[in-house]
C-alpha cells in the first residue's frame, strides 16, 4: 500500500499530498491521520521548512470522512456515544491544534472536491487557491450529524457568519467561482497549474526573513480572538524581537542593494 501522505521537499517547501486517490483522499482513517500528523510534526522539528502546500492525489482534495465507515459503524465510527467521542478527540480531532498552530505558512491548493474534515484543513491554511473544478462542502446534516472537525468554529471566521451558516444548515456545496465570492478562497487557477501556482506562492514566502514571517502569521491568528490593545502590545514585543535579528539588517541591506535577501532565520 503507497503512502497515505507524501512528503517532498524542494529547498524551503514541502508539499504534502493526500495520498488515497482511489478512496478520494478520505480523512478520518487513523492510518491517514497518523501519517499526516507524523508530516506535520517533521515539518515543525525541520528548521529548514519555510513553507508548506497541501493538496490532493487524484481527482478529489479529499472526501472527508468515510461515510462508507459510518453506514457499517466500524473504524473511529464504532462503540459506544462514550467510545465514538474518545475516537474523535484521539483521531481526528488531534489535527486541527497542530497543523492550524504550525508557525509556518501553510497553502492549499485544491485541486478538487473538499468536504467535511477536508473544508476544515482547508480552512486551517492561512492561503487557499482553488482549481475551477474544485467544490467546497459541509455535508453534515445531509448525513444526520453535527460539524464534528471544526468547520462550525473555522468557516465563521474566514466567510462570516450568514455565507457559513447557509453551508453548515443546508449541507448544500458551493462551486470555487463562490468560493471566491465569499473569501474561502482568494484564487482560482487552472487545474494545470494549481500545484505550480501554489509551490512559487511558497518559494515566494520562502524568500522572506523566516523570524518576521512566524511572528506576522502568529499576530494575524491571535488577532482573530484578541482585543485590539491587547495585539498592539504584542505588535509592540513582535516588533523589539524581530528589530533584534540578524534577518532584519540583513533585508534592509538588500532592501537599500537593491538585492534578494539572503536571511538565516535569526
Amino acid at each position: 500500500m503507497s503512502d497515505p501522505v507524501l512528503y517532498e521537499q524542494d529547498g524551503a517547501v514541502v508539499t504534502l499530498t493526500l495520498n488515497r486517490p482511489d478512496e478520494l483522499n478520505a480523512f478520518s482513517e487513523p492510518s491517514m491521520i497518523d501519517a499526516f500528523l507524523e508530516a506535520v510534526d517533521r515539518i515543525r522539528r525541520d528548521g529548514t521548512v519555510r513553507a508548506v502546500v497541501l493538496t490532493g492525489a487524484g481527482r478529489a482534495f479529499s472526501a472527508g470522512g468515510n461515510v462508507k465507515h459510518m453506514r457499517e459503524k466500524t473504524d473511529m465510527f464504532a462503540g459506544t456515544p462514550a467510545e465514538i467521542r474518545e475516537a474523535y478527540r484521539h483521531g481526528i480531532l488531534r489535527v486541527p491544534p497542530v497543523f492550524y498552530n504550525l508557525d509556518i505558512p501553510t497553502i492549499a491548493a485544491v485541486n478538487g472536491p473538499a468536504f467535511g474534515a477536508a473544508l476544515d484543513l482547508v480552512c486551517m491554511c492561512d492561503i487557499r487557491l482553488a482549481a475551477p473544478e474544485a467544490h467546497f462542502g459541509a455535508p453534515f446534516v445531509n448525513i444526520g450529524i453535527a460539524p464534528g472537525d471544526g468547520a462550525a468554529w473555522f468557516l465563521p471566521r474566514i466567510i462570516g457568519q450568514g455565507a457559513a451558516a447557509e453551508m453548515l444548515l443546508t449541507g448544500e456545496p458551493i462551486d470555487a467561482e463562490t468560493a471566491k465570492s465569499v473569501g474561502l478562497v482568494s484564487r482560482i487557477i487552472p487545474k494545470t497549474d494549481l500545484l505550480a501556482e501554489a509551490q512559487a506562492v511558497a518559494q515566494t514566502i520562502a524568500g522572506k526573513a523566516p523570524v518576521a514571517v512566524k511572528l506576522t502569521k502568529k499576530l494575524m491568528r491571535d488577532g482573530q480572538h484578541t482585543r485590539l490593545e491587547p495585539h498592539l502590545e504584542m505588535c509592540a514585543a513582535y516588533q523589539a524581537i524581530a528589530h533584534h535579528t540578524d534577518d532584519h539588517m540583513e533585508a534592509l541591506d538588500a532592501f537599500f542593494e537593491k538585492r534578494p535577501g539572503n536571511y538565516k532565520g535569526k
